[in-house]
């Protein structure tokens, strides 16, 4: 199974993006790809969709390649990242996406308003939110490793990916 994780932070040191690195160390035997073009993403525009930019040719080549998502994200001001709500309506339209599997994985449990929102635009967008692989982590902000990370919840991610690769929704 392919799995496509983006990560809703362009931050170097991101805990997202750690706990991402995380999830593909302990993954096998699922492949699990960050994409790391988020950044390089114009702001969406529907006049732009006639012509796609190569970077949104390239997320959607992704997407199509992917059999389900992993979002990681912080939250900013109580909501979704620019960066992340960029990149999902560049998705909108984009027939692949529709029913595609997803899980959230949350590196902060305080971060409510975020995944609350990052649900239902989810859901709006009619992707397959598999509920029960979804995940939150209470990661420390001073600077989590890949090896903190898996030594601490390394089997609570491994199930998560498992219930995404099963599909659990109930």
């Amino acid at each position: 199974m392919n799995v496509l994780a983006l990560c809703g932070s362009l931050r170097a040191a991101s805990m997202n993006r750690t706990l991402l690195e995380a999830c593909v160390s302990v993954a096998p035997p699922l492949r699990i790809e960050i994409f790391a073009g988020l950044g390089a993403l114009p702001l969406f525009s529907p006049d732009l969709e006639a012509n796609l930019p190569a970077p949104v040719c390239a997320l959607h080549a992704a997407i199509e390649r992917a059999d389900a998502l992993l979002i990681a994200s912080p939250e900013y001001a109580h909501g979704v990242t620019g960066v992340l709500k960029n990149a999902l309506d560049w998705l909108v339209s984009f027939p692949p996406f529709v029913d595609k599997r997803v899980a959230i994985f949350n590196a902060s449990p305080r971060s409510v308003h975020a995944d609350a929102a990052l649900r239902e635009i989810l859901t709006t967008m009619s992707a397959n939110l598999v509920t029960h692989a979804c995940l939150a982590l209470p990661l420390r902000s001073t600077g989590p490793t890949v090896d903190s990370i898996v030594g601490a919840h390394g089997a609570a991610i491994r199930a998560a990916l498992a219930r995404l690769v099963r599909a659990e929704t109930a």
